[in-house]
């Protein structure tokens, strides 16, 4: 399985964060914080063309159901949702739940935790590429 799940959208970069933030929390979700890699890039003199912003998400329940398994657990968390461009195209995408916490963890709980989580966050990423 791809450990990345990338989307492509006609909107704009801009319209993609808004788009994001929106269905972040329209399915259950926070955005805990946003860093913004390209400007941070440029600012420190970087010649960095593209676009590029991280969304840090969480689901409270869902987060705490991964910590119930193991503490450590917590250096996996939360998800991470990029925005970004790519020559002249903007995509959505992430590294897939599925993936990430089957190679930190043999826990069956956790596989379907993380079921459940790539689901939401695939979902998430579909509805702002809509």
């Amino acid at each position: 399985m791809d450990p990345f799940f990338i989307t492509d959208t006609l909107k704009t970069f801009e319209e993609t964060s808004a788009a994001l933030q929106e269905a972040v929390v329209d399915h259950g979700f926070g955005v805990l914080a946003v860093h913004d890699l390209g400007n941070t890039l440029r600012s420190k003199g970087l010649p960095f063309p593209e676009q590029c912003r991280i969304f840090e998400v969480c689901n409270p329940q869902q987060a705490a159901a991964v910590l119930s398994t193991s503490m450590a657990l917590n250096m996996a968390l939360p998800c991470r949702i990029s925005v970004y461009t790519e020559a002249g195209q903007t995509r959505l995408g992430m590294i897939r739940p599925e993936v990430m916490l089957a190679g930190l963890s043999a826990d069956p709980s956790l596989q379907e935790v993380a079921r459940a989580v790539e689901a939401s966050t695939t979902a998430i990423i579909k509805a702002a590429a809509a």
